[in-house]
């Protein structure tokens, strides 16, 4: 008999992981079907989607409230075809913004709760815990110390490992790569990852492709790889290279962004999922964010915890330079690559790190893990 699960994931990084636990939940359960909200890889893992909700990826509280209405929309819809499907229960991938308060509305139908992929409540503060374990069923995380901070007798939270583990590998040698491009083997190479949104493109790839201009004064034999999220319409980045008349030798990489860091002495890297993506295949990097003022004022108030890099809130302790709104200028910028270029000691400081934090991670097969605790729970149902 026929077992309808919604599911729910907003972000590139979210759809992919959602995707990958679809297709391992239907394989141990044929009986499974899904229906809900998420992108292309949701779709092509055979998820019934009401909406794209990657196509609406924003960032920033301001930026949030522009599109309240289509948000609005979008989650009355699906509140409203759930009251008709009745699903066994409801998967929520991490996007807290709008899956924390579909929650509310879930458990109004009573309906069963798992979520995959905690949000960052260690980033804003104890009331989250608090109605993550008075309202969620399953709690299912990727990190060890989310275990630690859901812990409690009355909580059923698994840590089930990262399912980058299995993902993040370049699929292509750098020399190969290189030949396909038509860059050089003896070039410094920088990749340059501005963010998986429209605006974090926007704001971040003008800085740092004038921190690339930057570096150039330095190094004049540096090739720069600019790493392209399918998310971000190509057009994007081409108007602003276009509009700043760029004269040095740079490449878009399209859905190539392991091989791009791969093949790369150092990378810029938009804090986000990437910063962990770019440790795991031990490279060192800098971490920047740029985001409206009144966003930045907002957010100052909230976080509570030191540093924004993933990589570092992992480490527990400021492995990667962070350089953040203000400090986020293409000479700071510049000024900390040319430094990790020129210190061979430092970068390797880095990669032992980097090693570390990965060792943190657990072992491969965290999504079919996922999918195992999650076939376990409805069975209990």
């Amino acid at each position: 008999m026929e077992k309808k699960i919604l599911i729910v994931a907003g972000e590139a990084s979210g759809d992919i992981h959602a995707a990958h636990l679809v297709r391992h939940l239907k394989a141990s359960s044929p009986q499974l079907s899904f229906y809900g909200l998420g992108g292309k890889n949701m779709r092509e893992a055979g998820v019934d989607l009401s909406f794209n909700l990657t196509s609406l990826a924003v960032v920033g509280f301001f930026e949030i409230l522009k599109n309240y209405s289509r948000f609005k929309k979008i989650f009355d819809d699906l509140v409203e075809k759930t009251r008709i499907e009745k699903p066994e229960a409801a998967i929520l991938v991490d996007y807290p913004g709008f899956n924390l308060r579909l929650i509310r509305a879930l458990k109004k139908q009573n309906i069963k709760i798992i979520y995959f992929i905690s949000p960052q409540v260690w980033a804003w503060g104890k009331k989250r815990i608090d109605f993550i374990r008075k309202n969620v069923d399953l709690m299912l995380v990727l990190f060890k110390f989310e275990e630690i901070l859901y812990r409690d007798k009355n909580f059923n939270v698994k840590f089930v490992g990262h399912p980058l583990l299995d993902n993040v590998k370049s699929s292509i040698p750098k020399e190969k790569l290189f030949e396909t491009i038509g860059f050089k083997m003896n070039l410094r190479t920088l990749a340059l990852l501005p963010g998986s949104r429209e605006r974090e493109v926007l704001n971040h790839l003008p800085v740092i492709l004038q921190a690339a201009q930057e570096i150039l004064k330095k190094f004049h034999n540096t090739q720069f790889l600019i790493c392209r999220s399918t998310t971000v319409r190509r057009e994007i980045y081409k108007e602003i290279i276009d509009k700043m008349k760029i004269d040095f030798t740079y490449k878009i990489l399209d859905d190539l962004t392991y091989e791009g860091v791969s093949a790369s002495d150092l990378a810029v890297v938009a804090s986000g999922t990437a910063t962990l993506e770019t440790a795991i295949l031990n490279k060192p990097m800098v971490i920047i964010y740029k985001v409206s003022f009144l966003t930045w004022a907002m957010a100052k108030a909230l976080i509570k915890i030191p540093y924004i890099g993933l990589v570092n809130v992992v480490a527990g302790q400021k492995i990667i330079p962070e350089l953040v709104q203000f400090d986020a200028t293409p000479k700071k910028i510049a000024a900390t690559c040319i430094h990790l270029f020129e210190n061979s000691q430092a970068r390797e400081k880095i990669q032992a790190e980097l090693y570390a934090v990965k060792n943190t991670l657990g072992i491969p097969g965290a999504t079919e893990r996922a999918a195992q605790e999650i076939i376990k729970f409805l069975g209990q149902g």
